[in-house]
Parts: C-alpha cells; structure tokens; sequence
C-alpha cells in the first residue's frame, strides 16, 4: 500500500501530468481538496473508489484516512492544488506517514505562479531586467513568516515577485514594495488562474489598489510584482544568438 501525494494543478482539469492522471485511475481510494480540486479530475477514479473530500477534515481524521486504507492494503491518491512543493500543508502529512512507516510518492504538479504567468502572457525572467523569482507570501492565521523573510528584503533585490495568499493586505504590499520598485512597476493579480472563472487585473504599483476596490478578488489570488511584467525594451538572451557558440549549434561546450 502507498499513498501518491499528487499535485493535481493550478485549476483545470487537463493540466495535471499524464502520471498524475494514471496514479488516480488505479488507485481505489481518493482524498481530495475539494476546495481547491477541480472535481472533473474525480472522473479518472476506478469504479467503486472510495473518494473523499478533505476540506472538512482536521490532520488527524485524514491521517485516519491512510491508516483505513492501510489497514485495507488499498493505494491512495492524494490530490492537493498546483505544485507539492509550496504551500501543500504536505509536510505534516508525510511526517505523519514516516512514522507509521507507510509508504509514499509525491508526483509534481504546475504550480499557480506559472499558470497565472501564463495567464498573463509574460516570462517572469527576462535577460538583464530580473532573472529570478521569489516565491512568497504574508503572515497569516495558519502561520507566521520566519524572521528575515520580509517582502521589504525581497523587493530590495529587484526580482520578480510571485506574491500567494496577501490580496486581502494589498495596500500593505504596496507600501512595503514601492521604495523598492517604483510606483510605476508593473503588477498583475491573478484570480482562479486556469478556472472558468479566472480574473486578471493589471496595473502598477500606484494604481492596483484603485482598480481592485472596484474589482474585489477573494485571498486566494496570486500576486505579481517585477518590471519584467512589462520589459519590452531589453537584451535578448544569448541562446538564440547566431554569433553565440555552443555545443548543440556546432560550437564548443
């Protein structure tokens, strides 16, 4: 008996991996955030499955769930929203497993950061604008930030920021990033990135707070903060280059 820890995507249902998919078709018990699960994925279960939604479920009664299903000798697939790697909630989980020695992959999903940059159109590194991406949220109910993880010393590094969970303290972020970047750099938020109902608003700095009092969006929207939002005057990269010489374009290393 395992339990596949699947990252089920940022929202639609055919942007989960092929191997994601198949995990869920041969497994005879589901455990799904149907919160944030979109429900056509439960079409791929096997006749007969066990499916259970786990939004109404505290830690232990979903740790009894694997405990039911092992007992049973019976594989679980194990749906959470976007990628496993951030914000999943987890961690605990698999601690919980460990302990009890029972078994367990993790299958990777697209993350929300990447489904709400493809939403709005743009690469998040652009060549000599800003080539990394910080992944970050805001102290909330569920959990503190640790020291040091301030939106104030991400900012002052100038990369893109992908910014979860803090729509609803915009006018904080506003404040905290505009010494950094200007009052003109660009910001998108992104709501349901990928679901029916999906949501984009744009603006800078100066002016996103405006445009969301008239537009409200719910805590789950994502954040996006950088000048490559909007870079159109910049460096292009190297790769393409014909005078660039590398090892698959007959060059060196």
């Amino acid at each position: 008996m395992t339990v596949h820890f699947i990252g089920a995507g940022p929202g639609a249902a055919d942007l989960i991996t092929v191997r994601g998919r198949d995990l869920i078709a041969r497994c005879p018990v589901c455990l799904h955030a149907g919160s944030t699960v979109a429900p056509e994925l439960l079409s791929w279960c096997p006749p007969g499955a066990r499916i259970v939604d786990t939004a109404p479920l505290d830690l232990d009664r979903i740790e009894a769930e694997f405990m039911r299903a092992h007992d049973a000798g019976e594989d679980v697939a194990r749906l959470h929203s976007g990628d496993l790697s951030l914000y999943s909630a987890v961690a605990e989980q698999v601690r919980r497993l460990e302990r009890r020695g029972i078994p367990y992959t993790l299958t990777p999903g697209v993350p929300a950061f990447a489904a709400a940059a493809a939403l709005v159109g743009r690469e998040l590194t652009v060549p000599e604008v800003a080539q990394s991406v910080v992944l970050t949220r805001v102290s909330g109910r569920a959990s503190a930030m640790p020291e040091g993880e301030r939106l104030e010393a991400f900012a002052a590094t100038g990369a893109t920021l992908a910014i979860h969970l803090a729509v609803h303290v915009l006018g904080a972020v506003v404040e905290a990033l505009t010494p950094h970047y200007g009052a003109d750099c660009p910001v998108a938020v992104v709501e349901r990135a990928t679901w029916p109902q999906e949501r984009v608003v744009t603006g800078t700095l100066a002016d996103i707070e405006g445009k969301l009092a008239a537009e409200p969006m719910t805590r789950t929207a994502l954040i996006l903060v950088g000048r490559a939002l909007a870079a159109g005057d910049f460096r292009e990269s190297a790769l393409y280059d014909r005078d660039y010489v590398r090892r698959f374009r007959g060059g060196g290393a």
